[in-house]
C-alpha cells in the first residue's frame, strides 16, 4: 500500500492559490508549491497528473472568491452599484487574481474571461431588469459596455499605470452608466444600434449653438 499523502488536495490547491495571488499564475510552480508546504513535489502529482489540472483548480478557486464579492455587492440597496463597487474592491484587494481571470490565457477552455464574464452576467441581469425597468436583451447590453470600461480601469489598476484616485474612477463609471442609460431612454434604437446617428449627433450641435447665443 502507498504511504498516506502528506497533504490534502484542498491544500495543495490552496498554496498554490496563495502563491497566485501574491506573485501570479507564472510563479505557481511544483518547485514553488513545494516550497510553500515543505516538501518534495511528488504529494502534488498524487492528486494532479499535470500542472494544468491544478491551474484549472486555482481558476475556479479565484472565481469563488471573486464570486463572493459580486454577492456581496448585489446584496446593497441597488444591486448593480454595489456589484461595480465590489468589483473595484477586488480589482485593488486581489490584482493578481484579475489578472488571472480576465487578463490570463486560460491552461483551459473552460476557464477564461468569456466564460466568468457569462456567469456573472447571468448574476446581476434581473438586478438591472428590476432597478432599471428593461429587459434582458438591453441589461446583456448594458453590462456588456459597462464591462469594457470597468476593464479598461482594471487593467490600468493592476498593471500599477492608473493615474486616476480611487474617487475619480468611482466618478467616471458613475458618469458612464449614467450616460448608457441616458441614451437607452432618450434615443431609439440606441441598443442595437439603428438609431440616426447623424441626426442625434445633429440634435447635439443644435443645443450647444443654442446655449452659445
Amino acid at each position: 500500500m502507498p504511504p498516506k499523502a502528506k497533504f490534502t488536495k484542498e491544500e495543495i490547491v490552496a498554496a498554490a492559490l496563495d502563491i497566485a495571488r501574491e506573485k501570479g499564475l507564472d510563479a505557481v510552480t511544483t518547485r514553488e508549491i513545494a516550497a510553500r508546504l515543505c516538501v518534495s513535489t511528488r504529494p502534488i502529482f498524487t492528486y494532479f497528473k499535470t500542472m494544468d489540472e491544478l491551474k484549472v483548480e486555482v481558476f475556479k478557486s479565484a472565481e469563488n472568491i471573486y464570486r463572493s464579492y459580486a454577492e456581496k455587492g448585489l446584496s446593497e440597496k441597488v444591486p448593480f452599484f454595489g456589484f461595480g463597487k465590489e468589483t473595484l474592491n477586488f480589482v485593488y484587494n486581489e490584482p493578481e487574481l484579475y489578472r488571472l481571470l480576465f487578463l490570463t490565457c486560460p491552461a483551459d477552455e473552460s476557464c477564461n474571461a468569456v466564460f466568468t464574464l457569462e456567469h456573472f452576467k447571468k448574476l446581476v441581469r434581473e438586478p438591472i431588469m428590476r432597478e432599471y425597468g428593461v429587459d434582458a436583451k438591453v441589461a446583456d447590453w448594458y453590462f456588456s459596455n459597462m464591462w469594457i470600461v470597468s476593464n479598461s480601469v482594471a487593467s490600468l489598476i493592476v498593471s500599477g499605470n492608473c493615474p486616476y484616485s480611487r474617487r475619480e474612477l468611482e466618478l467616471i463609471l458613475t458618469q458612464h452608466s449614467l450616460s448608457l442609460f441616458k441614451a437607452i431612454k432618450e434615443i431609439d434604437g440606441f441598443v442595437d444600434g439603428s438609431f440616426d446617428r447623424d441626426g442625434e449627433f445633429r440634435k447635439l450641435l443644435e443645443r450647444k449653438d443654442k446655449k452659445t447665443k
